[in-house]
């Protein structure tokens, strides 16, 4: 089983409780906290979340790699409204110290691969059913479809429902989470009569005829039974 805790994370344990965690595909969420990264820690962030009464998972400062984290795997974190954060079996909320402004996919990433191995270990989908998050302000009115944000994967806080916030901007969601596996498509079968079984076309394609080893003998004429053999005068 995947560790509640980050391995390796610095701890900073909330007091305050997201609710109950009610079930479906997990998910996971990056915010920015708009903030330096170069002259701010994840765990000032984490202090300020805490001194709000609000709350993530994770706090990551990709310039430093320093990540913290407030609120275990099992648990639902706050940062989110309307009880959104509740939704799905996992639905992990991610601060990363920065800009809407600035996607902090430009720059350093140290630690990435520690966060999305963890969020592999729960399950969480490499894919991102929403698409690239927009640029701050236009992020304000991006679509927040609930039918996307079913499937689960990873989102932009700016693609969530009822959500109200530019980040992360225009992030490289690539380098987060890599290509997208391609889809693969069924290879076609043919059925090669009314119910024949089906075959691979490409076996038949590949498929010489069978040629015998000798010809066959020529087929005697019929000969009525009336009809004699002439003798010889």
């Amino acid at each position: 089983m995947a560790d509640a805790w980050l391995p390796g994370a610095g701890r900073l344990r909330s007091k305050h409780d997201g609710g109950s965690l009610r079930g479906g595909a997990p998910r996971a969420v990056w915010h920015t906290s708009e903030h330096n990264p170069y002259t701010i820690s994840a765990r000032s962030i984490a202090e300020r979340l805490e001194q709000q009464g609000s709350n993530a998972h994770l706090v990551w400062n990709p310039w430093s790699g320093e990540i913290v984290q407030m609120v275990p795997a099992t648990n639902a974190a706050c940062l989110l409204p309307d009880g959104v954060g509740r939704e799905g079996r996992r639905c992990f909320q991610i601060v990363v110290v920065g800009f809407a402004r600035e996607p902090f996919t430009g720059g350093a990433l140290e630690g990435l691969e520690k966060i999305v191995g963890w969020l592999d270990a729960w399950q969480v989908p490499r894919r991102w059913p929403a698409g690239d998050p927009l640029p701050s302000p236009e992020a304000y009115n991006a679509d927040r479809d609930r039918r996307r944000w079913a499937r689960g994967g990873h989102f932009g806080a700016s693609q969530v429902p009822h959500a109200n916030s530019p980040g992360p901007g225009a992030i490289d969601i690539r380098k987060i989470t890599g290509p997208e596996p391609p889809v693969e498509v069924p290879r076609p079968r043919i059925a090669s009569g009314e119910g024949a079984p089906l075959c691979d076309p490409d076996g038949l394609l590949g498929r010489r005829p069978q040629t015998p080893d000798r010809a066959p003998a020529p087929a005697q004429p019929h000969r009525p039974a009336h009809v004699q053999a002439s003798s010889r005068p």
